[in-house]
């Protein structure tokens, strides 16, 4: 007998949810519980979105002062992988970050929706910078201090992660069967470059993801990876939900009072437009990687940027060619990491800095916050995970990584086409490599972890490729 397959129109009506607000919509009532009976169909998925958008006068990153405009809903877009029973669940939020418990609160709430474990659910942020950066045990160490800084409440927090868990709940009664897997590649041009741009004497400059200096935008674009990869689940014929990924801080603009999704979320939307297909956007890492050396901050270069990026993701598409179907792997792997306690960054002179001072701004206090959650958390280890497809890896890391993050799980695998998402539990900052600190430069400025990391995370990235 013929398979009954759902046609791509009717698969995205009920993807995209004619739910108002909500996300995604239902077709038959279906769960992912393992004692749950196994039918015929071992591979099934589902996809869910909703609007993660805060309300308008929410005290928002990066301006720190309240959102007076929405140019983009941001969306929180995932994808439930059902084998056997088993649900695994990828998402991408249009967040700046989601750092500590809140991180585990958006992970614990969509693992209750889908009846699987907290440990097959990896959720990361798009990483945009007019967007949330969500720390509630942070906010609450401001609250605790005398004068605080404005800050969201707890319900700016838990109400998304609430329609969000609602949005994967009503996804599980749209499972539907895949028997296909592609991927595909393209080169994207003009659009990242690398931030750290030597400047003599083993130091590097910091080319930010807006720049107007002549001699920085000069420089080559240094190291990156110039590739969009695309992963895309089938039934027959039929596309049924693309992943993309690419290394690039997301954002050609910030410190105004916008909501944006910005241009990787413009030329995601654009695509699912014109295809009818779910399209999901993650950012690999792009610690060091940005779009300045092609972005001034003008519309003009945001539409350009967008322009760019979304015919490459397009000639991705385009490129995809169909690999055999394996079952999955999915690998779990904790990964603890230092606070540092080197001058400037240890806990008397964060707790100093929270303090209420008239001479600090909010930024400052916002930032000594982060740093004092991170530190009481740190015995508590970050959990990585990942999923094999037989010649597929996607990694998924907390923080913010560097690029060479990227090509050392690449390297381990040259065979296979490797993903590495970024920008999981956001609390311990940049991922910087151990050199980096003499270098110099932002971004290990602003990591929260010892240089010694570097050799603990690449053995995590060892483990979760399984070569180790």
């Amino acid at each position: 007998m013929k398979k009954k397959t759902l046609g791509r129109r009717a698969f995205m009506r009920a993807a995209s949810g004619m739910l108002a607000g909500a996300g995604v919509g239902a077709l038959a009532s279906g769960r992912c519980a393992p004692a749950r009976a196994v039918t015929a169909n071992r591979k099934r998925l589902a996809v869910f979105q909703c609007d993660v958008t805060p309300p308008l006068g929410t005290v928002m990153y990066s301006s720190y002062e309240p959102l007076t405009v929405v140019e983009h809903p941001l969306l929180a877009k995932g994808v439930i992988l059902e084998e056997d029973g088993v649900c695994h669940v990828l998402c991408a939020v249009d967040w700046c970050e989601l750092l500590n418990s809140t991180h585990r609160m958006f992970r614990e709430k969509l693992a209750a929706a889908t009846e699987t474990d907290i440990s097959r659910v990896a959720v990361q942020t798009v990483h945009q910078h007019t967007a949330p950066y969500a720390d509630g045990d942070a906010f609450r160490l401001l609250q605790a201090a005398e004068n605080p800084p404005a800050t969201p409440g707890p319900e700016t927090l838990e109400g998304p992660a609430d329609r969000l868990a609602e949005s994967a709940r009503r996804a599980m009664a749209s499972l539907a069967p895949y028997d296909g897997v592609g991927v595909g590649r393209a080169k994207v041009e003009r659009v990242a470059s690398n931030r750290r741009v030597p400047i003599g004497e083993g130091k590097v400059g910091f080319r930010a993801s807006s720049c107007r200096d002549p001699k920085l935008v000069e420089a080559p674009e240094g190291e990156i990876d110039p590739f969009v990869k695309t992963v895309t689940f089938f039934s027959g014929d039929t596309p049924l939900v693309r992943m993309h990924y690419y290394a690039t801080h997301p954002q050609s603009f910030y410190g105004d009072t916008r909501a944006s999704y910005d241009f990787p979320g413009m030329a995601r939307e654009t695509l699912q437009e014109k295809e009818g297909i779910f399209q999901i956007y993650f950012t690999e890492c792009a610690g060091d990687i940005a779009a300045g050396k092609y972005n001034d901050g003008s519309r003009e270069a945001r539409e350009g940027l967008y322009q760019r990026l979304l015919a490459g993701m397009e000639a991705s598409v385009s490129a995809t060619t169909r690999i055999p179907l394996e079952e999955i792997r999915w690998r779990t792997e904790p990964l603890r990491l230092t606070p540092r306690d080197d001058a400037g960054y240890g806990e008397a002179e964060m707790r100093a800095q929270l303090a209420a001072n008239p001479a600090e701004t909010p930024r400052k206090r916002y930032d000594a916050a982060y740093a004092l959650a991170f530190r009481e958390r740190a015995h508590v280890p970050f959990e990585l995970s990942s999923l094999e497809m037989g010649g597929i890896h996607i990694l998924h890391l907390p923080g913010e990584p560097m690029i060479p993050y990227q090509f050392y799980a690449q390297s381990l695998r040259p065979d296979a086409t490797v993903l590495v998402a970024g920008y999981g539990d956001c609390a311990p900052a940049y991922l910087c490599l151990e050199r980096s600190f003499a270098e110099g430069g932002y971004e290990p400025s602003a990591s929260l972890i010892v240089p010694e990391s570097e050799p603990l995370i690449r053995a995590a990235i060892q483990r979760l490729m399984g070569m180790a």
